[in-house]
């Protein structure tokens, strides 16, 4: 404990001492963490819609205008004894125009112009909550294969091109924050050399008398760590800043229209996860400065 509060009273007196080139120091960690942190929200975000989206997910099965009753009839036994459906729905073809018109307005007057009605009858089949993928596509194969069926669309198609691109940018984030997690890393070790060769007649004072090793880099270690520590803090507030601005006036009208019930800031466990890495990338350059030095 008397090591620790050595350490930590040097180190505060060498931040404030250095103030201008602990700045920079803090700034690049800030800027690391803020980055990352970006990205993890930006990724969340996307999972949490794409589970909304999976949970909502339903399965269309367009049918031709010559289907006979009885094909019609043996398409929804075929789905009455699937167990991913949970419920189904027949569309006329008058209703599909109707539901047309309703959602694109501006598009009813043309295709009036068209004369009789273009657009096929359907089934709408709500699917149950945690279905499988594969089940589905096997359900699709089964009813694409049956007489009367015109196209048969599932939301899953889309659905995983979506899940495609959030891990895409979630490797691209995690990549350039480890990038500028490295830049922040050097540039707070080059910040901890500078505090220790503007004491270096101290150092050598403190060695002749054999002095423990501890007591002589710990307060660059933990320099280090405070810079790093500030650094992940001052780039949470900054993301929460920036979250609630946009949240306010971007993100509610756009949650609205793409069905995203919320858009959250990030978990406590990954805030607390981002300020320990910042304290990390700090207390690890403090360390291989003091030890090279």
């Amino acid at each position: 404990m008397r090591v620790l509060a050595y350490s930590l009273d040097e180190a505060l007196v060498s931040l404030w001492r250095g103030r201008r080139s602990g700045i920079l120091s803090m700034g690049s960690i800030a800027v690391a963490c803020f980055v990352l942190g970006g990205f993890l929200v930006v990724t969340s975000t996307l999972e949490r819609l794409a589970a909304e989206w999976a949970s909502a997910a339903e399965l269309s099965v367009y049918l031709s205008d010559q289907i006979a009753p009885a094909e019609r009839r043996a398409v929804e036994l075929t789905l009455d004894q699937d167990g991913v459906v949970a419920g189904h729905e027949f569309v006329t073809k008058a209703e599909a125009l109707q539901r047309f018109k309703q959602t694109f307005g501006d598009l009813a007057a043309a295709i009036d112009t068209i004369g009789d009605n273009p657009l096929p009858a359907s089934v709408e089949v709500r699917l149950t909550p945690g279905s499988t993928p594969s089940a589905v596509a096997s359900l699709g194969t089964r009813l694409r294969q049956a007489a009367g069926v015109a196209d048969v669309r599932y939301d899953q198609q889309w659905l995983t091109r979506v899940l495609s691109a959030i891990r895409f940018v979630r490797t691209g984030g995690f990549a350039l924050g480890a990038i500028l997690a490295v830049a922040a890393a050097l540039t707070a070790a080059s910040v901890v050399r500078l505090a220790l060769f503007a004491r270096r007649d101290e150092i050598d004072i403190m060695q002749l008398v054999g002095a423990p090793h501890a007591y002589i880099r710990g307060p660059f270690v933990v320099e280090g760590l405070l810079q790093g520590g500030i650094g992940a803090a001052l780039a949470l507030a900054t993301l929460a800043v920036s979250v609630h601005v946009l949240h306010v006036a971007y993100l509610m009208p756009l949650g609205a229209a793409i069905g995203l019930s919320s858009v959250h800031f990030l978990s406590v466990e990954l805030s607390g996860a981002l300020l320990l890495g910042g304290m990390a990338v700090g207390c690890l350059a403090g360390a291989v400065a003091a030890g090279r030095s």
